[in-house]
């Protein structure tokens, strides 16, 4: 493969063996189009089912986060950042990343 073809990272240094060519980044396009399930955590709660079957409306389950703390955010159930609640346009909430979540398997 010429070196014309392979990725060139900005300000000219020298494409890594991470580096995709421009071939395998074409390839990558066919992957944009397949949905992913993001969904984000606002806290957790371990109660009985006694206690969940006696749950009515107006009752408050209280969750192990603190208010303003960071929520989970997993794509495909598998957490990848966390991050703060915000509202978007009208009165949608929306989450506003703050930190990717480092594991062995993503670096």
């Amino acid at each position: 493969m010429s070196s014309s073809s392979s990725y060139q990272p900005p300000g000219g240094q020298q494409a890594g063996a991470l580096a995709p060519t421009l071939d395998e980044a074409a390839d990558l396009t066919s992957l944009y189009n397949i949905p992913v399930q993001v969904s984000a955590v606002l806290g957790r709660t371990t109660m009985q089912v006694s206690h969940l079957l006696k749950l009515r409306r107006g009752a408050v389950v209280e969750l192990d986060r603190k208010l303003g703390e960071a929520v989970d955010i997993y794509v495909n159930n598998r957490l990848v950042a966390r991050g703060e609640v915000v509202m978007v346009n009208e009165g949608r909430l929306g989450i506003t990343m703050t930190e990717i979540v480092k594991t062995d398997k993503n670096g």
